[in-house]
């Protein structure tokens, strides 16, 4: 009876163990390769959903309009937002010799100025217009976005799972901006994953100083041309206190991630 209790408690054969592993294995490769493949599929979205019908509803404006956002009808620039600033950029004139490179560029155009703050920004204009007014004064319906006021606004979870939220504005970049001259979308509060793929899908390369998408780098001189190609920062870099960057070293999986602004330009 002993002997026979004793073989009926046989434990598992090494093939039934290496076995049981492979599916653990192939269990959390699917886990992983799904949160990528859903990560994907989100920025794919917020190219399509937010970003494609923001650049929509600018050109939609150049066509009812035939000026550029907030540009001046009666004397057109070129420039976005020449017509916000209290008669500053009246003509919006370069030098004799025709030079825009030193000249002032008109403020950013932002959904709400009191809250289109980030790095690198220009001061918000004096005139208190937004986008919405501009939009609504053509009948032109902004994309959704958060809500009925925040159209301007996306928002997302980063590779951590923690909120974050895109805003968009527009602006006029002088000649020799870095991230290109002429009109651009600035789209701010990116991760630099998403960056890169949206780079890739517009420009066919992530590159961050060439093409329609650039990354606004800001130092001790903003037109300053990097020679560095990739985007600054990286998801293992996390949002410190006063949104500054905490390196990958000190950087945990439940922080928030750092986050990159981006110039697109625009075809007018």
């Amino acid at each position: 009876m002993k002997n026979r209790f004793f073989k009926n408690q046989s434990g598992f054969t090494l093939i039934e163990m290496a076995l049981v592993l492979v599916i653990i294995g192939l269990i959390l490769g699917a886990v992983s390769i799904g949160k990528d493949l859903q990560r994907t599929s989100e920025y794919k979205k917020v190219k399509q959903k937010f970003v494609d019908q923001w650049e929509q509803a600018y050109n939609q404006y150049y066509i009812r309009s035939g000026v550029v956002l907030a540009d001046r009808q009666e004397a057109p620039t070129l420039a976005i937002a020449a017509d916000i600033d209290d008669g500053v950029h009246a003509g919006f004139l370069g030098d004799l010799n025709g030079n825009y490179t030193d000249v002032t560029a008109p403020s950013r155009l932002c959904e709400n100025t009191s809250n289109d703050a980030y790095p690198g920004a220009r001061p918000a204009d004096t005139a208190a217009q937004n986008l919405h007014e501009y939009f609504d004064a053509l009948g032109i319906r902004m994309p959704p976005g958060r809500t009925e006021g925040r159209e301007d606004r996306y928002v997302y979870l980063d590779s951590n799972g923690n909120p974050q939220e895109l805003q968009v504005c527009f602006q006029w970049n002088n000649p020799g901006t870095a991230s290109g001259a002429g009109n651009v979308m600035v789209i701010i509060g990116m991760t630099p994953d998403m960056a890169r793929m949206l780079d890739e899908m517009i420009d066919g390369q992530a590159n961050a100083v060439e093409g329609r998408f650039r990354e606004q780098r800001v130092g001790s001189d903003e037109n300053e041309i990097s020679t560095a190609v990739g985007w600054t920062f990286s998801n293992v870099d996390a949002i410190g206190s006063g949104s500054a960057a905490v390196a990958g070293t000190d950087a945990v999986d439940e922080d928030q991630i750092m986050v990159v602004t981006a110039h697109y330009k625009m075809n007018q």
